[in-house]
């Protein structure tokens, strides 16, 4: 069975009150450097995210540049990686990457797409 087609990517830096500065500096030299779409400053937990965080959005061809740079210049903060494919669900756990703490995800904000069963 051939595996779904990977539209993008979603980089979610987690960050708190002491440490959004470092956030903010990592996702903006992201954006400059790589051209990702950087998201907002989310200072409050939101969707499956359990902490403050800032989303990255960014094509496949990006990926091999940008994951690694990541995990070199996080400098501490969080970082989860995941697909954007035909099932939210697995996209945020199976075929997930955490760099540093794996949190829990809140999965019932979820979708379930065709194709995939969990």
């Amino acid at each position: 069975m051939p595996a779904p087609a990977i539209r993008g990517y979603h980089a979610h830096i987690y960050f708190a009150q002491d440490t959004i500065a470092k956030a903010r500096a990592l996702c903006e030299a992201a954006a400059q450097r790589f051209g990702v779409t950087m998201g907002r400053m989310h200072e409050r937990p939101l969707g499956p995210h359990p902490d403050w965080s800032c989303q990255l959005a960014f094509a496949p061809a990006v990926f091999a540049e940008l994951v690694p740079w990541l995990a070199m210049h996080r400098g501490g903060l969080v970082v989860f990686v995941h697909p954007i494919s035909d099932n939210e669900v697995l996209d945020h756990t199976e075929r997930a990457m955490w760099m540093g703490a794996v949190r829990p995800l809140d999965l019932s904000v979820l979708s379930v797409g065709p194709g995939d069963l969990v």
